[in-house]
């Protein structure tokens, strides 16, 4: 294995990827995923396309459209974000509505792909890689809701869920084994920015030749090496984030413990009919909350 010779896919996509020279790399990585060979005919500019310091370790998109007018948007997160569900729904639905012109038809609706690389915790799932799709199933009967033969005839599909925004999550983070499909070569360049010498999944190779460190010049690895920093700085805080949380919960849990253990003593004290002074004395609970009981 080669060891710390390739660019991340976070900054390659940010940088160099955008360049048509450079397309195969990406089409190797969506025909892996989608199961079909893929064919970029041009980039689309998104508004989250931004070059400023702020934006050093936000989100990182590409719009792409292949030789089927089909739109995919792939985005890189590094960022923990715990609204990403919803983001995945209003970027699929904002390209649903501004490529289309207004007056024609809903059969001009164009299909989207959503492929979502996230370096932190998304959900919770045992998998690393998640397919969603919009499909109709009966309430009564439990079948799926197809299309006629004349609607497949003219969309040009079999089934209603190829007619809908699908979503992709690659959860890199979580892949901890030896590669042994195309997809888990891939997800492990993702996760580790490292390629097997024996990978060969399609755009791999490409890769291997594109996004080598060494071709980079110092400014270029200045600013890389800048990025690796933010990351790793990022996960820091991430984690610390996360510690904490665990810390106050835990405390969080033994407090209402406690409080539990004292409100049934209370009740007990009540029931056992004492006077009420009493149980405020003995508790500390107030008489209000004692009434309640």
């Amino acid at each position: 294995m080669s060891i710390n010779n390739y660019i991340r896919f976070d900054w390659a996509m940010k940088r160099m990827l955008r360049d048509k020279a450079n397309f195969s790399v990406l089409e190797g990585l969506l025909t892996t995923l989608l199961n079909e060979e893929i064919k970029i005919v041009h980039l689309l500019e998104s508004e989250s396309n931004q070059e400023e310091e702020y934006d050093k370790y936000n989100r990182v998109d590409m719009l792409a459209e292949n030789s089927k007018k089909e739109l995919i948007l792939i985005e890189v997160q590094n960022n923990n974000e715990y609204a990403y569900f919803q983001r995945m729904l209003f970027g699929t639905s904002k390209l649903v509505t501004e490529y289309i012109n207004r007056g024609e038809g809903y059969d001009k609706v164009r299909k989207v792909y959503s492929v979502n690389i996230v370096y932190f915790s998304l959900g919770h799932g045992k998998d690393i890689v998640y397919h969603g799709k919009t499909e109709f199933r009966g309430i009564h009967e439990n079948d799926i809701l197809e299309l006629t033969p004349f609607q497949k005839q003219t969309f040009k599909v079999d089934a209603v869920s190829q007619l809908y925004p699908e979503y992709y999550i690659l959860k890199v983070n979580d892949f901890n084994r030896v590669a042994k499909t195309p997809l888990e070569e891939w997800i492990a360049y993702l996760n580790t920015g490292q390629i097997d010498d024996g990978a060969n999944a399609p755009g791999l190779d490409a890769a291997r030749k594109k996004l080598k460190i060494d071709s980079m010049t110092k400014d270029e690895k200045n600013a890389y090496y800048r990025h690796l920093d933010n990351i790793v700085i990022l996960r820091d805080n991430i984690n610390t984030e996360r510690a904490e949380g665990r810390a106050e919960g835990r405390a969080e849990g033994r407090a209402e413990g406690r409080l539990e253990g004292v409100m049934s003593v209370a009740k007990n004290m009540k029931d056992l009919g004492l006077p009420m002074e009493t149980i405020m004395n003995a508790t500390g609970l107030s008489e209000k909350d004692i009434a309640a009981l």
